[in-house]
């Protein structure tokens, strides 16, 4: 292989024959058997074996655009052949006498059938025709044809089911029917002649499915060690728990719980007993009541004489929680902000931390300012971190480095599809909130045409006349190539037909302190139209905020447009979601439909998962999702189950170097 080719690879990621012999075929074409030239048939693609004659160059006057022509030719007849700047098939020929493969399209010409393009290589070293040949995903600027090539010439000198070690334990192997590692690559590879096309090209084949079940198990393996690894810590602390407990808890909602909040919190204080430091995500739809849960939880903590922690990605959000938690709890415990602003001057910032470190203070919300080194606790017990997502993993740890491994509940209100759970979030409990508390209102979702928009906004005027509060949201700050409208153009718009009414605008890029000031003149009422971007996406609760507008809706994925829409029907009136679209492209019609036809925040996250993959889902790069190179979520969910239980079941039987040696290896890779 020469430097160009070897760099072009390199750029691609392809540095060693490891790395090539891992990228695999994305699909296969059946090229069995030959079909003589007489028997050529407009519209399909097809393998001729003959003779190349009457091969020339010819010139065309478009330049850099060149034309091969000649014909192909066997015992039965002649077939014209047509290559496309490909000029070096003009010589292809030695000899007459030597027999050639031709594989691609026949299609009609204006006098008779052409072979159009075809790939082409003596029969007697044919690596394209005559087989089931394995389509691969172009690595940079080397195709497919090229990689075939460089696979066969791999596979030629390296005898895979002998030299590739095996990572699956044979018994596993076998109670799946799966083949080894090494004949699985090479199976995929260079396929039998007897192989299932079907199931190869449906990642069906034992191959693939071996190849999915080991990435799987492997990624298992990993998380069920860090979990082993925080069930080896001892808890320190002793909650309390019984009868008064209970009844301290029982005084705390100001509504009844639903069932699922019922069940959140038996299984948060299953933990809170339990042995080991709690671990745990709870997810639940928008307005699931995620919040009350925490703060019984909190409340547990607070009860026993520990601290706790609420932690929210905005300011916004943090003094919103901090409201919310004072109303509940702020008359039995003392509860203090703690956000970048909140300190005020230096003396009140340093009463702040002095009241925490003493332990007068018994819960703290905040922002990241909370895991600054100067914030300190006397004893924190439990740390609650509210949409998890915008927040990193070593975030997350510095929190809990705020006391010795205090407990910790994660929550979020995307919905995780059950994949995701078992992958993402593998090294946490998850509890689910799956039904919404009573009262809460439906959302009626409509899809608008772009040329129906004023006819929206004459709606929309309408219910500010009635004393309704909206929010109107448009996908780009600035203009841009996309045909999509830009912020600017919506508020022009929004200006214009709710004249007489205030409205405020935010995005990203204003000075936080700023946009922090439109959202609160918008929650208190003095702002009745907020024009915003995604910024206001998660966590923003109004509930006299009755509709939403959403601008060029084809723009945004399914789980944003749900969380957008998360944003009204948080009180008990009637409220609107309104998407307004330009032009659809299939993936959006899909994407739409979808959105319109179901509120059910779970069934949103599974289908997204469905129509994009997990590839950005959450941010999941953020929040810790592995990448899968074989393995497709949620397509091989039976398989992400069962990898799941051989590896506890593996790690219960091991013990003592071979326990070790796993956990070295998986911190190796980790690290890498």
């Amino acid at each position: 292989m020469g430097p160009a080719r070897a760099e072009a690879l390199a750029g691609a990621g392809l540095r060693t024959v490891r790395d090539l012999i891992l990228h695999l075929p994305f699909r296969y074409e059946d090229r069995r058997g030959t079909r003589p030239v007489a028997e050529a048939a407009a519209g399909t693609s097809q393998t001729f074996r003959g003779r190349l004659v009457g091969l020339r160059r010819i010139r065309t006057r478009r330049r850099g655009f060149s034309l091969v022509r000649g014909f192909v030719e066997d015992g039965s007849g002649r077939l014209p052949v047509v290559w496309f700047n490909r000029p070096y098939l003009a010589h292809q020929t030695a000899t007459d006498e030597v027999e050639y493969l031709l594989h691609g399209p026949v299609k009609a010409a204006a006098d008779g059938l052409e072979l159009v393009n075809p790939s082409c290589e003596p029969a007697a070293q044919a690596v394209h025709g005559d087989r089931i040949a394995p389509i691969y995903p172009a690595a940079g600027k080397v195709g497919p044809a090229a990689l075939r090539r460089m696979l066969e010439g791999v596979l030629r000198e390296i005898d895979l089911p002998a030299q590739v070690a095996e990572t699956v334990p044979e018994e596993l192997l076998e109670r799946y029917g799966l083949p080894p590692l090494g004949e699985a690559l090479q199976a995929l590879h260079h396929p039998g002649a007897d192989a299932d096309v079907e199931a190869l090209s449906q990642r069906r084949s034992p191959a693939h499915l071996r190849l999915i079940y080991g990435e799987l198990l492997e990624l298992q393996v990993a998380l069920a060690l860090v979990r082993r690894r925080e069930e080896a810590v001892r808890r320190a602390r002793r909650y309390q728990s019984g009868a008064r407990l209970r009844r301290t808890l029982a005084e705390i909602p100001p509504f009844p719980l639903t069932g699922a909040q019922e069940r959140a919190m038996g299984e948060i204080l299953a933990d809170l007993g339990g042995p080991h430091p709690m671990l745990r995500l709870l997810q639940g739809d928008v307005g699931s009541g995620k919040t009350i849960v925490a703060a019984l939880a909190l409340a547990a903590a607070l009860e026993s004489g520990y601290q706790g922690a609420f932690m929210a990605p905005t300011e916004l959000l943090a003094e919103q929680h901090y409201a919310s938690l004072s109303r509940l709890l702020g008359d039995r415990y003392k509860i203090v902000l703690v956000t970048a602003s909140s300190g005020g001057s230096a003396g009140e910032a340093g009463r702040l931390r002095a009241e925490l470190a003493s332990g007068e203070a018994r819960l703290a919300v905040g922002t990241h300012a909370l895991f600054q080194e100067s914030v300190e606790f006397q004893e924190l017990g439990l740390a609650v971190i509210d949409e998890q997502h915008r927040f990193g993993v070593a975030q997350r740890d510095l929190l809990r480095r705020k006391g010795d491994r205090p407990d910790l509940l994660v929550m979020t209100a995307t919905p995780i599809p059950r994949s995701l759970a078992l992958t993402a979030y593998g090294d946490l409990a998850v509890s689910t909130l799956d039904e919404l508390p009573p009262g809460r209102s439906a959302v009626r979702t409509e899809l608008a045409p772009a040329r129906q928009s004023r006819e929206v906004y004459r709606r929309l005027r309408k219910a500010m006349e009635a004393g309704e509060r909206a929010y109107v949201v448009a996908p780009f700050i600035e203009e841009s190539l996309l045909d999509a409208v830009s912020l600017s153009e919506v508020e022009a718009r929004v200006r214009e037909i709710l004249a007489g009414f205030p409205v405020a605008t935010v995005h990203g890029r204003m000075p936080a302190a700023e946009r922090e000031r439109a959202l609160r003149a918008f929650a208190a009422g003095e702002v009745r139209a907020l024009v915003a971007t995604t910024v206001i996406e998660v966590g923003l609760d109004v509930p006299a905020a009755t509709w939403m507008v959403i601008e060029s809706s084809e723009r945004f994925g399914l789980a944003q447009l749900h969380q957008l829409r998360g944003r009204v029907g948080r009180g008990t009136g009637l409220a609107t979601c309104v998407a307004i679209h330009g032009r659809l492209s299939e993936a959006a019609r899909q994407r739409l439909e979808i959105f319109a036809a179901t509120t059910d925040g779970f069934e949103i996250a599974e289908r997204d998962l469905l129509l994009r993959g997990p590839g950005d889902l959450l941010g999941t790069r953020q929040a810790g999702l592995p990448s899968l190179a074989v393995a497709r979520l949620p397509e091989d969910w039976d398989w992400l189950v069962r990898a799941r239980d051989d590896a506890r079941e593996l790690l219960g039987r091991l013990r003592g170097p071979a326990l070790k040696a796993l956990e070295e290896k998986v911190a190796a890779c980790a690290s890498s």
